[in-house]
């Protein structure tokens, strides 16, 4: 009964979109799946998305990759300088990480399934330079943790829903202990860009 509970709850966090659905599906996968990690191409979906829509010079990874491709490139040697490979790190670390936080991850079910993230590794899978242009792919690989602990439940924000604390109850009462389960979502993408 809670279980249901818990599911028809979570339509007041997922109200329109394509991942408005992904919130019952992690519901049942809780109930279910005996905390192994959950996969959506859904979620893969919502990440790439996020990912390409991102048009903050100062935040987004994916722009701030491209601007360190179109400073460092050595176009007469086709290629990007193992010398300067730690600007792609300080390009990464100085801007924002995808997370679902935005105002319409609080209706597109987003911000309930996934919100914030708890890691995320991103690769440069391939960097091609020919004439005046390149082209590289670019890896996200992010996890988050499906789970409420303490200090979640704590905050006025988590606790004034039942649906919250319903999840807490499930996933913390020593009679339930339904597990918490790591969601794992990937994407990847591609930068071009010519000669400036």
């Amino acid at each position: 009964m809670l279980f249901d509970e818990f599911r028809q709850l979570s339509r007041l966090f997922s109200i329109y979109g394509p991942y408005r659905h992904l919130i019952e599906n992690m519901i049942t996968h809780m109930q279910h799946g005996n905390s192994s990690p959950f996969r959506s191409m859904y979620l893969d979906s919502a990440l790439k998305d996020h990912i390409l829509r991102d048009n903050s010079t100062e935040n987004s990874t994916r722009l701030r990759l491209d601007k360190a491709f179109n400073t460092f490139v050595d176009w007469e040697n086709k290629n990007y300088p193992a010398k300067d490979r730690d600007e792609f790190r300080d390009a990464i670390m100085s801007g924002k990480l995808p997370k679902f936080n935005r105002f319409q991850d609080n209706f597109n079910g987003m911000g309930i399934t996934v919100h914030d993230t708890w890691a995320t590794h991103i690769t440069i899978k391939s960097l091609q330079v020919d004439n005046d242009r390149y082209q590289a792919i670019v890896h996200y690989k992010v996890q988050d943790h499906f789970g409420l602990d303490v200090d979640d439940i704590s905050k006025f924000k988590f606790n004034q829903f039942r649906f919250f604390r319903i999840w807490f109850v499930l996933q913390r009462y020593n009679q339930f202990g339904f597990k918490p389960f790591m969601t794992n979502m990937e994407a990847t993408i591609e930068i071009t860009g010519t000669r400036e």
